[in-house]
């Protein structure tokens, strides 16, 4: 790829660095940007031109920050010149894993997961208002599902995340659902809180069609039409299954099971991704294997 394709590439992918609002300290958000644009790019080296178009920043000041990370082992400066992540800072985040036991103890207990079944998995954690995923073992075949992807924590999805929360915030996290969708709801949160997952089982296939649904949903159209559209959308998302709807063969994308902090919230959940159809006994059995490495986790991080 030549400087200019792999430079658009970075902005492409790097935009909201730059249109950042400005924090409190300048000089220590160009440290920032600088780290995290180098780590979203680790199997590369950029070069000095390429960080200063995709941060925004200029190119004295670039420099001047990328002397003061290479001085230190933050960065590494190679014979062309160019710029990749260095030792230093791989010593510190090794340190800062410390303060992150689950994803030390997940880690190896997805692994083992993934290994027994043949199929992808990871570890999705409660960040706020959204859900991240930090660790992936395997190439899930559902493109969102990737590190570092943040998921809104609204319905229908994160279920396995709010069947076991207070009346209150789940009213809330109901309220948000689509009306048409509210009953399947919250007959399904009652039904994970009972069995301990929930099952993802809209194929990855039929969201561009959902979009344009949704899209012309909320355009302006008459109610009979908008009806029909609802009622189209809740044809394709057909939220989870519950036990008497299994059948012979059950398309199934992911099986996620909670992971409970000290005070019952559930902070995590163990995510396996078969993407493919599953007789019942079988997605059970991938279920009960997804609820035990689940509750292995809670339990080591709790010791």
């Amino acid at each position: 790829m030549t400087e200019i394709a792999s430079t658009a590439a970075l902005s492409n992918a790097d935009a909201r660095v730059a249109g950042e609002p400005n924090a409190a300290s300048p000089p220590t958000r160009r440290v920032v940007q600088t780290i995290e644009l180098l780590s979203r790019h680790p199997a590369e080296h950029l070069s000095l031109a390429q960080i200063v178009r995709a941060t925004g920043m200029s190119r004295a000041t670039s420099h001047a920050v990328l002397t003061q990370l290479t001085g230190d082992g933050w960065t590494i400066r190679d014979a062309n010149g160019n710029y990749c992540l260095g030792l230093g800072l791989m010593t510190v985040a090794r340190r800062a894993e410390a303060a992150f036991p689950l994803r030390r103890l997940a880690a190896e207990a997805i692994r083992r997961l993934a290994d027994a079944h043949g199929m992808p998995a990871f570890l999705a954690e409660r960040e706020g208002d959204s859900i991240v995923i930090t660790e992936v073992i395997g190439s899930p075949s559902v493109p969102w599902m990737r590190a570092g992807r943040h998921i809104p924590f609204a319905p229908p999805v994160c279920r396995e995340f709010i069947a076991w929360a207070p009346a209150a915030a789940r009213a809330e996290w109901l309220a948000a659902a689509d009306p048409a969708h509210r009953p399947r709801l919250e007959t399904v949160l009652d039904v994970i809180r009972t069995r301990g997952y929930s099952v993802e089982r809209l194929a990855d296939d039929s969201a561009p069609m959902l979009e344009a649904l949704a899209a012309l949903r909320h355009s302006p159209v008459t109610d009979p039409l908008r009806h029909r559209l609802s009622a189209m959308i809740t044809e394709l998302i057909t939220i989870d299954y519950l036990p008497d709807e299994l059948g012979e063969h059950n398309a199934v994308v992911s099986v996620a099971a909670p992971i409970f902090g000290a005070d019952g919230e559930v902070v995590a959940s163990i995510v396996v991704c078969p993407d493919t159809q599953l007789p019942a006994a079988r997605l059970v059995e991938l279920a009960e294997a997804t609820v035990a490495a689940a509750s292995a986790v809670g339990a080591a991080v709790h010791r």
